[in-house]
């Protein structure tokens, strides 16, 4: 299967993920940390009718050994009281065939994969392998890092063990700059991963995008602004205290007002005459720089010819250490990120090594020196 042109086979509208004209919103503590922690969570969660599936981890990959790592079985036991007591669907993370089997065993309503997951497709087949001949929803969290044919490639491994009703979670990407963001959201992303899997429901995740409480009702906004399927907001009776990702939780309390804010139609106004005439301005900046930019990779191209008749390297270390000090320090004086100016330097610095390269590389074998 082409990922460019990807064509999966999906039940006829899922009613668990693709249930109604409202986004889905997916509720639950980050971690189950004990039994009365899920079932206060979840109790709470049910009086707001706009919450139908509780999610809690399981099992926690984390980044480096001897953190909080999730309890295990004995939580999918409290995740299956959840379900008993409150009638709301319920959903966890799945990493290997034993957390597969296990979840299975306990009737979860939901499985998905988490970002490091996503990202080995060993993994990611693991999964699918383990889940051949079941009927069961799947959603897959992006990779960690913004690569999307692995995201489709994931989708894909399970699609062939059988899985039909399959869902993706957009939770951010781990990039250069994430400021002010945990996780970048890359928002340009949802087009894209939309126009490569047409059809396929979509939800984001606010928490691990905004990574803390007062970015959850922008990110969420956002999301629902580009016309996502669903929310996956981390909820915790008593987030102050709770043994992961305290900082982006939130109690079921905030979580109603929050969800309460929202435009859940998901739908942008975009007809305001104030923000058409700053869209405008923004076209005409948009040209003026690619104007400059232009102008720029044209000096770039007689330097390199300049380079190539006088021999001299292409890459000049000082000289690019100097570009480097000189645009942070103007960019701290107008209060742009000097962090935001290296990603954009960075970019316009390889492009002029590029034409810098073609220069040297169409010229004459005389003429031209290696390059370092």
């Amino acid at each position: 299967m082409n990922a460019n042109n990807a064509n999966l086979t999906l039940a006829a509208k899922s009613n668990i993920l693709n249930g109604g004209p409202l986004p889905t919103v997916i509720a639950g503590p980050c971690s189950a940390e004990s039994e009365e922690q899920m079932l206060q969570t979840a109790h709470d969660l049910k009086k707001d009718k706009r919450v139908t599936v509780f999610r809690a981890g399981i099992w926690k990959p984390r980044t480096r050994p001897g953190l909080f790592e999730g309890v295990g079985r004995v939580g999918l036991e409290w995740l299956q009281t959840v379900k008993q007591e409150t009638g709301l669907l319920t959903a966890c993370e799945v990493a290997n065939t034993k957390h597969v089997e296990e979840a299975l065993e306990y009737g979860v309503d939901i499985l998905w994969v988490g970002a490091r997951t996503t990202v080995n497709p060993f993994s990611v087949q693991e999964v699918a392998d383990a889940l051949q001949g079941v009927s069961i929803p799947v959603l897959v969290k992006n990779p960690v890092n913004p690569d999307l044919q692995l995201w489709v490639g994931a989708l894909e491994r399970l699609n062939r063990a059988g899985i039909t009703d399959l869902g993706l979670i957009h939770r951010g990407f781990s990039t250069h700059n994430n400021k002010p963001y945990r996780n970048h959201p890359k928002w340009e992303t949802i087009q894209q991963i939309r126009s490569m899997l047409p059809g396929v429901p979509l939800f984001t995740d606010p928490s691990h995008i905004a990574g803390r409480r007062d970015l959850l009702q922008t990110v969420s906004q956002q999301a629902l602004h580009l016309g996502v399927d669903g929310l996956m907001i981390e909820t915790h009776n008593n987030p102050d205290v709770a043994m992961s990702d305290a900082a982006q939780q939130i109690t079921p309390e905030v979580l109603d007002k929050l969800l309460t804010s929202l435009d859940l139609q998901h739908e942008l106004v975009a007809n305001n005459e104030q923000l058409q005439d700053l869209r405008d301005l923004i076209d005409r900046l948009d040209n003026e720089l690619i104007n400059v930019l232009f102008l720029r990779s044209d000096v770039s191209k007689r330097i390199g010819a300049y380079k190539r008749a006088h021999a001299l390297d292409i890459y000049q270390a000082n000289r690019w250490s100097q570009i480097v000090e000189n645009r942070r320090a103007i960019a701290s004086e107008i209060g742009l990120d000097p962090d935001f100016i290296n990603v954009i330097y960075d970019a316009i610095h390889q492009h002029s090594l590029g034409v810098q390269n073609e220069v040297f590389t169409t010229a004459t074998p005389s003429a031209s020196k290696a390059v370092q």
